[in-house]
């Protein structure tokens, strides 16, 4: 039973869109499984999604070969002014911009059904969490919603009869004229596909995408872009960030928050499983951190949402056994692949590769055929309770105490295994100065090796040199009880291409020595860079790693280093007088330490 909304504001938007949109009838999304069982057996019964017969309540979905990741050349922070967007986001004239979009929603709904779907980023009711509102036509978008946030009934009762809200406007710009056939997925062209966020209004408006943060708008939009715009004018942080809580053999708990751009290991590392013994883990969250600073005088962190939206190739009992159990039932699946016993397949996964199966684009694939069974950036949709390393409060409205932030990248060269910062304002330096190779999750690939500062470069909703001022006046208010910050690179080649550290379950080695560094209890030696472990410093028992790929794994070779400093020049350049001298400060004392090294 859907609640009546009493939200005259909301009432309003809700009709004013649906005169623009002119869908042929409006539904109010209630968040109830009857609802997502409903919409499920509508996008099977139009071929939208396959049932799998291998994983209970599991569905597959295939994207249009156009829409299959994030487009960040089709993304837009539409400000007043284009300085206060930044260097690194994509600037449109906000009236210009919802002139075109106007022309594109006008009728973009017709033949089909707009939801509108009220939710909640973080608990409901919690000081940390903030409601939006999607309309969108795509029951995909609608059941994804139902597992990634809080959605339906409850949401409207919170939100009252005047509480504020984010819009979020969605269209697949798809309309269907009468006796028109659908398509299983519905899409606009690329050049019609438009990303857009309105920081100063807290609005959101989507169109031509049916694909992951480009339509489900609690994600990448809402959490991330607005989210931060929102964060910094009030005083908080929201991040792209895992949330992690460690437990050592003594019962003493540790919570890490961890950035590391799309594809890089981010929710492996949520997901650990410690190989040092006594050591254990509980999962928070794989994507998203909002962190205020409480009366304790700590920073406190919630994850707003409800659900994983990972990357299924790659994904294993041997990379992430803990997701590989999840995800055995109620998971909703896109551009995997889809064996003859009724089941998904990517590269990658457990056993050898099936003797045949339907690839991604509804092809016959066998191995050895030239392109991958399943898309690289192919998705997981999961919900937090079907985690087994869940952590049993991870729904505290107050949020858990933050202790380490990690920071890093994939990089094969140049950078460390782990490295620690010197004090706040380096630490700072360190996460603007992230650099990675890049991955599958986005369309529309830049270089091979990107900066992408506090793995925020695509997500940031203002000029991100005043981000960095930002994290530097979040220093300032946090004092001596600011978390320690440390840069890891698991992805550390050798000069025969070999991965040097095996990472996965192993990487606790690494968390460890931070947690111990936090107790006082770990040395560290000195490096231009920052406070690497010294000899011994890395408990490695148990684990065979020859002596030279070690020392290689923890070298720091400052005439490499001064070869990436041109780069952060540049990079920080663009930015102007946005960058801080605090971070100007922070690079000149860097190229000293570099040269009398």
């Amino acid at each position: 039973m859907t609640a009546v909304c009493k939200h005259e504001g909301l009432n309003q938007w809700v009709d004013e869109m649906a005169t623009l949109c002119k869908p042929d009838q409006i539904r109010w999304c209630d968040g109830s499984k009857e609802e997502y069982d409903r919409m499920t057996a509508l996008m099977v019964e139009s071929g939208a999604a396959i049932p799998l017969k291998k994983r209970p309540e599991s569905f597959l979905f295939r994207s249009d070969p156009t829409d299959v990741a994030r487009i960040e050349g089709r993304t837009y922070l539409s400000t007043l002014s284009e300085e206060d967007a930044g260097p690194t986001n994509n600037w449109i004239d906000p009236t210009q911009l919802k002139e075109t979009m106007k022309g594109l929603y006008n009728s973009c709904m017709r033949g089909r059904t707009m939801y509108v779907i009220p939710f909640s980023m973080g608990p409901i009711g919690s000081p940390l969490a903030k409601i939006g509102v999607q309309l969108t036509e795509s029951p995909y978008v609608v059941c994804n919603m139902h597992i990634m946030t809080r959605v339906g009934d409850r949401v409207i009762e919170a939100l009252g009869d005047d509480g504020e809200f984010i819009p979020c406007l969605h269209s697949v710009g798809a309309p269907l004229e009468p006796g028109q056939k659908d398509v299983p997925w519905p899409c606009a062209p690329i050049k019609d596909k438009y990303i857009s966020h309105f920081p100063e209004e807290n609005l959101i408006w989507s169109y031509g995408s049916g694909y992951g943060g480009n339509a489900l708008l609690g994600k990448k939009c809402l959490s991330l872009r607005i989210a931060s715009s929102m964060a910094r004018r009030e005083g908080w942080l929201a991040e792209h960030m895992l949330i992690l809580r460690l437990i050592s053999p003594e019962g003493r708990k540790y919570h890490i928050a961890g950035a590391f751009p799309s594809a890089c290991g981010k929710t492996n590392l949520a997901m650990i499983q410690p190989t040092i013994p006594g050591w254990k883990a509980e999962t928070l969250g794989d994507d998203i951190c909002w962190m205020k600073i409480r009366s304790d005088g700590r920073i406190h962190a919630i994850n707003p949402e409800t659900g994983f939206f990972g990357v299924a190739p790659g994904t294993s009992s041997v990379s992430n056994p803990v997701a590989n159990e999840m995800l055995k039932e109620k998971t909703i699946f896109t551009n995997c692949a889809l064996t003859d016993d009724g089941d998904v397949w990517w590269e990658d996964m457990d056993g050898p590769p099936p003797a045949h199966a339907i690839d991604w684009k509804g092809r016959d694939w066998a191995p050895g055929s030239d392109e991958p069974a399943a898309h690289p950036n192919a998705r997981f949709t999961s919900h937090v309770s079907q985690c087994p390393s869940e952590a049993p409060d991870w729904e505290d409205p107050e949020g858990i105490p933050i202790d380490i932030f990690i920071f890093g990248g994939r990089r094969s060269s140049v950078i460390p295994l782990v490295y620690e910062s010197f004090n706040w304002d380096h630490g700072v330096f360190m996460a603007a100065s992230a650099s990675s190779e890049a991955t599958a999750a986005i369309l529309d690939k830049v270089s091979p090796i990107r900066r992408d500062p506090f793995a925020m470069s695509p997500f940031c909703g203002y000029n991100m040199g005043d981000y960095f001022q930002h994290w530097f006046e979040m220093g300032d208010r946090l004092g001596e009880n600011a978390p320690r910050i440390f840069y890891v690179n698991w992805f550390r080649k050798g000069e025969d291409g070999r991965w040097l550290w095996p990472g996965f379950g192993e990487n606790s080695r690494v968390l460890k020595w931070m947690c111990e560094r936090i107790d006082g209890k770990a040395g560290a030696k000195q490096t231009p860079v920052g406070l690497m472990p010294g000899e011994g410093d890395l408990d490695l028992e148990g684990l065979s790693i020859p002596s030279e790929d070690l020392r290689k794994l923890l070298e720091v070779d400052p005439q490499l280093w001064q070869g990436e400093i041109p780069d952060i020049e540049e990079y920080f350049e663009q930015f102007g007088s946005h960058l801080t001298d605090r971070m100007r400060t922070q690079l000149d004392a860097f190229k000293e330490r570099l040269a009398k090294a």
